[in-house]
């Protein structure tokens, strides 16, 4: 298992890594993680026969996530991955999309440890995290630097596996292409999400938009973020 430390040639949407690597169809999937469901909602009405179990901690969008009436095949529930309100061995795959760094370092093992015990023999757990470089986490990092968060869910994720708590069976490395109109659009979805409290004086505030202003055009910055997956199977025995 590595850290990508090269140029990655694969710049795509998330979707197409996740579709072209799980088969969702007919599975209890359990998403951790899942923040305004917009995965969720791709996942949920993109295929057949798919039940998902989508848990979030923050509560500003799990109250948003209640609202939501017309994802029949969606549970939605105020949790966190170090203690998953499910049965043992009942789920099929197990979704985190950047959000395994966002656990407490001292709980990260404790989750992959729920997360296997969710997980059905031969089951799947599909983890995606920010590797920690390009130039959106150059902007990120002046007001929210995640080096040693993300370094801690790499070495829990390999932990698992060197345990034998789980069986690597394929780690993907790829950019998402990540667009802003504006440093206005920034800061809506950037500076002030709900899941974490962001607080700039003036003159970091101004380090901030000096550096998006630098990496945009006349039409937006269009900025990537390196993401690798590692795809892990819960052993049969």
């Amino acid at each position: 298992m590595k850290i990508a430390n090269h140029p990655i040639d694969i710049t795509c949407p998330e979707s197409e890594i996740y579709n072209r690597l799980l088969p969702l169809d007919g599975k209890h999937i359990l998403e951790l993680g899942c923040g305004n469901a917009e995965i969720t909602r791709d996942i949920a009405t993109s295929g057949a026969g798919r039940k998902i179990t989508a848990l979030e901690v923050d509560e500003i969008a799990h109250g948003k996530n209640l609202q939501i009436t017309d994802l029949p095949n969606v549970t939605f529930a105020l949790s966190g991955a170090q203690q998953i309100p499910l049965p043992d061995a009942s789920v099929d795959v197990v979704l985190m999309f950047k959000s395994l760094h966002h656990v407490p370092i001292d709980l990260m093992e404790t989750s992959m440890h729920e997360i296997g015990r969710v997980l059905k023999p031969g089951g799947l757990a599909y983890i995606s995290e920010p590797i920690f470089s390009g130039d959106f986490n150059e902007i990120l990092r002046l007001f929210h630097d995640e080096e040693e968060v993300r370094e801690a869910a790499f070495d829990a994720v390999k932990k698992a596996v060197d345990s034998g708590l789980f069986e690597l069976v394929e780690e993907t490395f790829f950019n998402v292409p990540k667009d802003f109109a504006s440093f206005a659009e920034f800061e809506n979805s950037v500076i002030n999400v709900t899941h974490s409290n962001h607080e700039l004086d003036e003159n970091l505030y101004a380090q901030v938009q000096q550096r998006f202003a630098q990496l945009a055009g006349a039409d937006g910055a269009h900025l990537f973020i390196p993401i690798r997956v590692d795809l892990l199977r819960r052993p049969l025995n």
